[in-house]
């Protein structure tokens, strides 16, 4: 099944930031924002939800000091206790640099991995659909014309209204 979309290309940061609160506010299903580059503020005028990708790293970065922290007591108390010069056989300050590395190369690598899963995003994935000079100096805002009642044409005038450059309908295949 096919959904039709409904496209609209502005030239400026305002306007896209402008026509994505007031389609929200108007109660049209925003499909997603495509720009040249990071929007301040976008996410919120979208209405999407903070991200739970900060407390996966926190995850990762936990999970790898924990496991830094118990291989080097375990290695150097009970599997292999070697005493030097008298010291403690568990000396947790002499850990800290090694676990602290080991941290941030779990909290990196994860974070990584589940952004690349979440976001369903893998090396030689085709893109669903391009945009007209997205990638450059444009900025589209992309509606789903989920039933018969969306206008089109009112939803291009409100476009309109934020200096709209170019508006199009298209057809999405659902993967």
């Amino acid at each position: 099944m096919s959904k039709r979309l409904f496209v609209a290309y502005f030239e400026q940061e305002e306007d896209i930031l402008g026509v994505t609160r007031a389609a929200r506010e108007q109660g049209y299903e925003i499909r997603d924002v495509y720009t040249p580059y990071a929007v301040h503020g976008l996410d919120k005028a979208m209405g999407l939800r903070k991200s739970r990708l900060p407390w996966i790293c926190l995850g990762f970065a936990l999970l790898g000091a924990t496991a830094k922290l118990w291989f080097q007591i375990w290695t150097s108390a009970f599997d292999w206790p070697v005493n030097v010069g008298g010291k403690p056989l568990a000396s947790i300050p002499a850990f800290v640099p090694v676990t602290f590395e080991i941290t941030v190369l779990f909290a990196g690598l994860g974070t990584v991995a589940a952004f690349l899963l979440i976001s369903r995003l893998r090396p030689g994935k085709k893109p669903l659909m391009s945009f007209n000079r997205v990638t450059n100096d444009r900025h589209a805002l992309v509606l789903v014309e989920n039933d018969a009642s969306f206008d089109p044409l009112q939803a291009a005038e409100l476009c309109d209204q934020y200096h709209c450059v170019e508006v199009e309908e298209r057809l999405e295949e659902e993967s």
